[in-house]
C-alpha cells in the first residue's frame, strides 16, 4: 500500500547552518554518485545507504552444464526453421508464431516477480511459487570450482570477441556470434554491519533472459537486455561469503542488429536501512519555469522493508551543480516534510515543493548552456539519518508546437539530431563512458543538438553526458510490441512485460533534462492492424501520462498514415522517411500536418544515405538522390557504396533531399539523421558485410564526406568548405571527375591548377555545389567560398605521393589510471610531403611501452572481418584507430609505437594519471 503526504517548505538556511547540519548527519558512505562536499561527507554518523560498484573479481563462462540448456529456459520458444538476412529494413512486421506449450518446465513463474514493483494494478502482480525450482543447477553452488573460468571485469561483452562469421546469414547482427547461454559468478560478503539491512543487486544491463542466482537459489531475473532492473538479495544472503551466479541466454534472431552479449553494463550492491528512498523513488518536476524563478516539485517514494512500522522525517535540499557536476556553493532551497507513518511492507509518498529565484536554466547547445541542480533527500527515523538519496535534474521549460515545432525556454529550437544504436564499434556493447562520450564530440562538432536512443533505453551514463554536455534526447524503449520482425525478438515478452519494461525506463531516467519526449516504439507492425494497434500505443502513451505527464509521447511511424488509428494515439507525430517520401510515395508532411494541426511533426528517421568512407565510384550520376544499385553508387564485388553521398537506402533518401522536405514544410520540428555512427549489422545493401553504411560517421569514427554537408546546415555561422573527392587519380588523367562542395557559404568559384571552373550560387533547396565536368589533371583543386557576396572560407586538396610514413595523434595524451579511460590514436598513412594517402591500405601495427594495453583497432571498413583485438590492421583509404586504455592505477609515460613495412614509424607520447 502507499500513502501520499505533502511536505511543508521551510526557510532555506536551518537554525545551525547547512554545512555544519550535513557534517552532523552525514558520513563517508560507499556511493558511487555522491555530490556533497568532500567535508559534509568526512565526519559525523555513518549513512545507511552504500552504491558500492561490483564490477571486479567476475568468472565467466560459455555454455551451461554438461550444454543442456532445456533446465534453464525463461519460457518455450518458437522453432526457427529457417534462418534468413538482408530483409528490406522496413519490411512489415509479422504475426506472432503460435507456440504449443504443452508442459515442459520454464523459470518463468520465479523471474516474473522481479517487475511486481512496475505493475499499477496489485491484482496482476506475479506471486512467487511457493516451491523452488526443480533443478539442480551446479553452476550457481558455492562448492562449485570456477578457477578454470575466465576471469572478467564488467562492462563485459563476450561477443566481440568474435570470430566473425564470415559466411551465413548472419550480416543482420554484425556477423558476430552473440547467442547462447553465458555465466558469471561472483562473492558477496555480507559483514557484522549489514545486519538488518536490505540488500538489493542492481544491474544496468544484461543481454539478455537474465536469471539471478544466490547460494543455489534463483533470485530473480529479467528478460529484457536493454533494461536496468533490481534483485532483492535480502532473503537469500547469510553472513559471510555468499556466492553469486548470473546466466544469460541471449537468443539467435533476436534482433535487426548487433545487440551484443553478456553483463555489458556496470553492476551494482545497494545497502540500505529497511527504512529507505525506493528504486528511483525521487520524481523532481519543474511545472512552472521563467527567467526569474521557477518551481520545483518533487514526490519521494520511501519504503519500509523492516517489520515494524516506521516513522520517517524527510528533508530536501536543492543545490546547483558545476559544469562537471560538482556541488557549487550553498542550498538555494530546503524543504522538511511532516513526519510520515509507514507500515510495515509498505510505502509511502512523501511530496514537497520550493521556489528557486533567478534559476540557472537547462539549454540545449550551442545557443543555451545546460546547467543543472540536485535535490539531496536525508531520510530520518526517530531523530537518525538512515538514508541520503540524490538526484541530479535541470530547471526547463520545454514546449511543442504544431506550427513551429520545438521550443525550450521559450526559444524556437529546431532539432538537428542524429540516430545512435548502442554499440561502441571495435568496443561493442559493452559501455565506456569515454568512448561515448568522443562519439558525441564529434557529433558536436558536426552541429547535432539531439540524440534520439534507436531503438532502446540506454546505458544511464550515456544520459548523464547528454544532460551535462546540453543536448536533447528522445528516449526510446521498444523496436517492436506484438508483432516481429525477427523470429525472438521483443515481441515474444511484450504481452507479460511492456508495462514493466516501460515503468522501470520512465522511472530511471525521467529526471533527465536533457529527454524532451519519449518513444513508445520504433516502426512497429501494430501500424497495419487498425483500432487493435491503435488500442496498444494508447496504452502505452497512457502508462508515459501517468509516470511523467510533463513530457509527450510518441511512436516512429514509417507505414502509417494521416486517416490510420495509430496516429492519434500519439501525442507528436514521428515519421521515419515518409516526410520526405519513401519510394514512390509522396512526403507526407502536409498530410499529417492537415490532419492534426495542433501536434508537432518531425523527422524521427530520416536520410538513411549510405556510403563507404573514401570509396569514390564513377561514373557519377547527375542524380539529387537515388538507391543504391550496381554500377550506380554501389560495388556488389566489393561491398563498397559510393561516398559521393548521393545514394540511400530503397525506402530512404540523400541528405540533400532529407533538408528540402523539412525546408519546405517549416512548420516541422526538425529531425533525426540515419545515423550518426555506423553501427554493427544491418548493413544495408550489402548484407555480406559486418556493419552499416548509414552512418555520417564511420565505425572507427573518422569523419565521411557527409559529416561537412550536416556541418554546412547546422553550424552556418561557421566558415567552412568541403572539397570531394580526394585528388589521387593516376589512372583518370584527361577523364571526367566531378567536383562537389560543401560549404556554409552561398556559393563558390573552383580552381583546378589555379584555372576556374566556374563560380556557382545555391539554388533554392539545393544544399551542395557540383562541378559535374571537370577533366583530372593531377595538382591542387582549390575552393573559394562566398557569403553575401564576401570570402567565406577556402579549402583545397592536393595529390598525395607514394604512402612514406605514418602519423599518429592522440585525442587526448593524458588519461586517468582508473583501468576504463581510454585514448583514441589515429594513424594516417601520409606521403613523403605529409599528405594522406587517400587510397592507402598498408598494415600498420600498433606497440605499447608503459602500464598501458591495447583495447581495440579498427579502421571503418564494413567489410573488415578482422579481429577486433588484433594488434595490426591494413588502413583503410588511409586511416587506422587504435584504442589505448591506461591500466588501473597507471601512473607515469606511456608510449604507443606505431609501425608499418617499408614506411617510416612514429609514436605518441601519452602520460596516465593514477587512479
Amino acid at each position: 500500500m502507499k500513502q501520499t503526504h505533502q511536505a511543508r517548505p521551510v526557510a532555506a538556511v536551518l537554525a545551525r547552518p547547512l554545512l555544519a547540519a550535513l557534517i552532523a548527519a552525514m558520513a563517508p558512505a560507499m556511493v558511487a554518485t555522491t555530490l556533497l562536499p568532500a567535508k559534509a561527507q568526512a565526519a559525523g554518523q555513518q549513512s545507511a545507504r552504500q552504491r558500492i560498484a561490483f564490477n571486479e573479481g567476475w568468472r565467466f563462462h560459455l555454455g551451461d552444464p554438461d550444454g543442456n540448456s532445456a533446465p534453464y529456459l525463461y519460457d518455450i520458444r518458437p522453432e526457427v526453421k529457417e534462418s534468413a538476412d538482408g530483409k528490406v529494413a522496413d519490411a512489415m512486421p509479422e504475426e506472432a508464431a503460435r507456440i504449443a506449450r504443452g508442459n515442459v518446465p520454464v523459470l518463468k513463474p520465479w523471474i516474473l516477480p522481479t517487475g511486481n514493483a512496475f505493475i499499477k494494478d496489485p491484482a496482476k502482480r506475479h506471486p512467487r511459487p511457493a516451491r523452488e525450482p526443480a533443478l539442480d543447477a551446479p553452476f550457481t553452488k558455492a562448492d562449485f570450482n570456477d578457477t578454470a573460468w575466465r576471469a572478467v571485469t564488467l562492462p563485459h561483452d563476450w561477443a566481440i570477441e568474435g570470430p566473425f562469421l564470415e559466411t551465413g546469414p548472419y550480416g543482420g547482427m554484425g556477423r558476430l556470434k552473440t547467442w547462447g547461454p553465458a555465466w558469471y559468478r561472483n562473492k558477496i560478503s555480507v559483514t557484522p554491519g549489514d545486519a538488518g539491512k536490505s540488500i538489493f543487486l542492481d544491474i544496468d544491463g544484461a543481454m539478455a533472459y537474465s536469471s539471478v542466482w544466490i547460494n543455489g537459489r534463483l533470485a530473480g531475473g529479467w528478460p529484457y537486455g536493454y533494461n536496468s532492473y533490481r534483485v532483492d538479495l535480502t532473503k537469500y544472503l547469510e553472513p559471510g561469503e555468499n556466492q553469486l551466479a548470473i546466466r544469460l541466454d541471449n537468443t539467435p534472431e533476436s534482433a535487426r542488429w548487433y545487440p551484443g552479449a553478456g553483463l555489458y553494463r556496470n553492476v551494482w550492491l545497494t545497502k540500505v536501512a529497511p527504512l529507505h528512498v525506493g528504486q528511483w523513488g525521487v520524481q523532481v518536476r519543474t511545472p512552472r519555469v521563467s527567467k526569474e524563478s521557477a518551481e520545483v516539485a518533487w514526490n519521494v517514494t520511501l519504503d519500509n522493508a523492516g517489520s515494524a512500522p516506521a516513522t520517517a522525517e524527510v528533508t530536501t535540499q536543492l543545490y546547483a551543480l558545476d559544469d562537471r557536476g560538482g556541488i557549487a556553493g550553498k542550498a538555494v532551497a530546503t524543504v522538511v516534510s511532516p513526519r510520515t507513518a509507514i507500515a510495515p511492507g509498505a510505502s509511502a509518498v512523501v511530496s514537497g515543493s520550493a521556489t528557486v529565484q533567478n534559476p540557472r536554466l537547462w539549454g540545449p547547445v550551442p545557443t543555451q548552456k545546460p546547467h543543472r541542480y540536485t535535490a539531496v533527500t536525508t531520510v530520518r527515523q526517530d531523530g537518525r539519518v538512515v538514508d541520503r538519496y540524490e538526484t541530479p535534474f535541470g530547471i526547463r521549460d520545454v514546449r511543442f508546437d504544431g506550427n513551429k515545432g520545438l521550443f525550450v525556454n521559450g526559444e524556437h529550437v529546431p532539432i538537428r539530431g542524429v540516430n545512435n544504436h548502442h554499440d561502441l564499434g571495435a568496443l561493442g556493447a559493452a559501455f565506456n563512458v569515454r568512448a561515448a562520450e568522443r562519439q558525441l564530440e564529434i557529433l558536436m562538432e558536426m552541429g547535432i543538438n539531439a540524440v534520439r536512443m534507436s531503438h532502446n533505453p540506454p546505458d544511464p551514463q550515456l544520459l548523464e553526458l547528454t544532460d551535462r554536455l546540453g543536448l536533447m534526447v528522445q528516449n526510446e524503449v521498444f523496436d517492436s510490441w506484438e508483432r516481429k520482425k525477427t523470429p525472438l525478438d521483443f515481441h515474444l515478452i511484450f504481452p507479460d512485460w511492456h508495462e514493466q519494461d516501460l515503468r522501470a525506463m520512465l522511472r530511471r531516467d525521467r529526471n533527465h533534462p536533457s529527454i524532451v519526449m519519449w518513444s513508445v516504439g520504433n516502426e512497429v507492425g501494430e501500424q497495419y492492424t487498425g483500432e487493435h494497434g491503435a488500442a496498444i500505443g494508447r496504452k502505452l502513451v497512457g502508462i508515459v501520462h501517468e509516470e511523467d505527464p510533463g513530457r509527450p509521447a510518441t511512436t516512429a511511424m514509417n507505414w502509417a498514415k494521416p486517416d490510420m488509428p495509430l496516429p492519434g494515439t500519439m501525442d507528436v507525430i514521428s515519421l521515419n522517411y515518409q516526410g520526405a517520401g519513401i519510394r514512390t510515395l509522396p512526403g507526407q508532411f502536409p498530410a499529417f500536418h492537415e490532419k492534426f494541426p495542433d501536434k508537432a511533426i518531425l523527422h524521427t528517421e530520416s536520410a538513411s544515405a549510405l556510403s563507404s568512407r573514401g570509396e569514390y565510384q564513377f561514373p557519377v550520376p547527375g542524380v539529387l538522390s537515388a538507391s543504391v544499385r550496381p554500377g550506380a553508387g554501389g560495388d556488389p564485388k566489393t561491398q563498397q557504396v559510393s561516398a559521393y553521398e548521393l545514394f540511400a537506402a530503397d525506402f530512404g533518401s540523400s541528405a540533400d533531399r532529407a533538408f528540402a522536405s523539412l525546408d519546405q514544410n517549416p512548420y516541422t520540428a526538425g529531425e533525426f539523421v540515419w545515423t550518426g555512427f555506423d553501427y554493427l549489422g544491418e548493413p544495408t545493401p550489402y548484407y555480406g558485410a559486418r556493419s552499416s553504411y548509414s552512418g555520417i560517421v564511420d565505425l572507427a569514427g573518422f569523419r565521411k564526406d557527409r559529416f561537412y554537408l550536416y556541418q554546412a546546415r547546422w553550424r552556418p555561422g561557421l566558415p567552412m568548405a568541403h572539397i570531394l573527392p580526394h585528388w589521387t587519380w593516376p589512372e583518370r588523367v584527361g577523364e571526367v571527375t566531378p567536383v562537389h562542395v560543401f560549404t556554409s557559404g552561398d556559393e563558390a568559384e573552383l580552381f583546378v591548377n589555379g584555372k576556374s571552373q566556374g563560380r556557382l550560387k545555391k539554388a533554392p533547396y539545393a544544399y551542395r555545389l557540383r562541378w559535374d565536368f571537370v577533366t583530372y589533371e593531377p595538382g591542387t583543386v582549390e575552393v573559394v567560398a562566398y557569403k553575401d557576396g564576401k570570402e567565406w572560407a577556402r579549402s583545397s586538396v592536393k595529390t598525395a605521393g607514394a604512402p612514406a610514413a605514418v602519423h599518429a595523434a592522440a585525442d587526448r595524451a593524458t588519461i586517468a589510471g582508473d583501468g576504463r579511460d581510454l585514448s583514441f590514436i589515429t594513424v594516417r598513412v601520409t606521403d613523403k610531403a605529409g599528405l594522406t594517402a587517400p587510397r592507402a591500405n598498408n598494415r600498420v601495427r600498433f606497440a605499447i611501452d608503459g602500464p598501458a594495453e591495447l583495447v581495440a583497432t579498427d579502421n571503418g571498413d564494413p567489410t573488415s572481418f578482422e579481429s577486433f583485438q588484433s594488434p595490426e590492421r591494413a588502413a583503410f583509404n588511409g586511416l587506422v584507430l587504435g584504442i589505448v586504455r591506461a591500466k588501473a592505477g597507471a601512473k607515469g609515460p606511456i608510449t604507443v609505437r606505431v609501425s608499418a613495412e617499408g614506411l617510416q614509424g612514429t609514436s605518441v607520447a601519452l602520460r596516465g594519471t593514477g587512479r
